[in-house]
């Protein structure tokens, strides 16, 4: 198979603010899946922070979690879904 065939990993975004537990924790188990992520550090607000509310209606809390485009929700979601096994193949494993 060439690197053309080769499925690509998927893109995975994390809005993320300086010491919340729940990033860290989100970021960890991504982290330990041996995801490269894409984090936006939201703490200061800005264009990334309204970006984010734009992705995510109704959601203000972080971390925000995206996989390909799509809203996974926050640390809990991921967790959830992680633990129901459907985290896996949405990362391609």
């Amino acid at each position: 198979m060439s690197d053309a065939d080769a499925p690509q990993p998927p893109l995975v975004e994390i809005y993320t603010k300086w010491g919340c537990p729940y990033c860290y924790r989100a970021k960890a188990l991504l982290e330990e899946k041996g995801v490269a992520l894409t984090e936006y550090d939201i703490t200061m607000g800005g264009p990334k922070r309204a970006e984010m509310l734009e992705r995510a209606p109704g959601r203000t809390t972080v971390p925000q979690i995206f996989i390909d485009g799509r809203l996974i929700g926050g640390c809990d979601d991921l967790m959830a879904l992680d633990a129901k096994g459907g985290l896996g193949p949405l990362l391609g494993q």
